[in-house]
């Protein structure tokens, strides 16, 4: 039987111009891709961004506006579900409680799953940079609406 994932992401723009973007390692995959997981059932969608960045970053966020939602078929690279994906523009109200790294898939040796963060220029983040195409889809509304004065 076929099931659907629904995912929640929020992609992060410091005050240096730079995203967050999560590494991580989990059934034997190595994957980069925006904060964010699944919506638990019984969770909104701000409710489960929200949790997803506690647990991931041990930050409050603050969502500032809705970027894009999936509105094309993607299949889950896990599972036989098919994955829709939101995506907001948010910003943190703490400081980080997570592991960073300037180097990609930084992980610490033979531990999976595993997850580690890292700041990448606005201006140099490709689409090709995300693992996922849902991932790079939302990246890609996202600089066609800085091209249209959009400001982060």
């Amino acid at each position: 039987m076929n099931n659907f994932s629904i995912r929640v992401y929020g992609i992060l723009i410091n005050g240096k111009q730079e995203v967050l973007i999560s590494d991580e390692r989990e059934y034997g995959m190595e994957f980069s891709k925006f904060a964010g997981g699944g919506l638990e059932y019984g969770e909104g969608l701000l409710e489960g961004l929200s949790r997803e960045f506690m647990e991931e970053c041990g930050t409050n966020i603050e969502i500032l506006r809705h970027i894009h939602t999936t509105d094309v078929f993607f299949k889950s690279a896990f599972s036989d579900s098919q994955v829709i994906g939101v995506y907001y523009l948010v910003r943190n109200l703490a400081p980080f409680v997570c592991r960073f790294s300037e180097k990609r898939f930084d992980f610490e040796a033979g531990k999976e799953p595993d997850q580690v963060f890292r700041w990448v220029p606005l201006a140099e983040l490709k689409a090709a940079d995300l693992t996922f195409e849902m991932d790079r889809a939302a990246w890609q509304v996202l600089v066609s609406e800085k091209s249209y004065g959009l400001e982060f």
